[in-house]
């Protein structure tokens, strides 16, 4: 299973009200047709940033401007390759920015338009 972090810009309650208007059926993960399983994590109460390097959270925190204690969690499921769906949940919860990161890329990301192409 391959996981992203997606730290969108604004609220986390208006990143979870996005996500229930548009995943409606599918609440505590969402669930995207049971390929893409999809959670809030945090510092506070969960285990947000409790296996990343130190020099990585340092990065993110750069790309952001400030220490993020919340994030959005995807996990991918192993059956399908995902990356089309995976782009797509992306553009979504960064409709008003922020970044993401994932397991095969060393620093934090934005999506445009691309995420949609891919």
């Amino acid at each position: 299973m391959r996981t992203a972090f997606v730290f969108p810009a604004g609220e986390r309650a208006a990143t979870d009200a996005s996500l229930n208007r548009h995943l409606p059926e599918q609440r505590n993960p969402w669930t995207l047709d049971g390929n893409l399983y999809i959670d809030i994590d945090d510092e506070q109460t969960g285990y947000l940033f409790s296996d990343w390097d130190p020099e990585d959270v340092v990065i993110l925190e750069a790309a952001v401007g400030h220490h993020p204690t919340w994030a959005m969690q995807i996990d991918i499921s192993g059956r399908i390759d995902g990356t089309a769906e995976v782009h797509r949940m992306i553009a979504l919860l960064l409709e008003h920015g922020g970044v993401a990161t994932d397991d095969y890329t060393p620093h934090p990301w934005t999506c445009r338009k691309s995420c949609l192409e891919r």
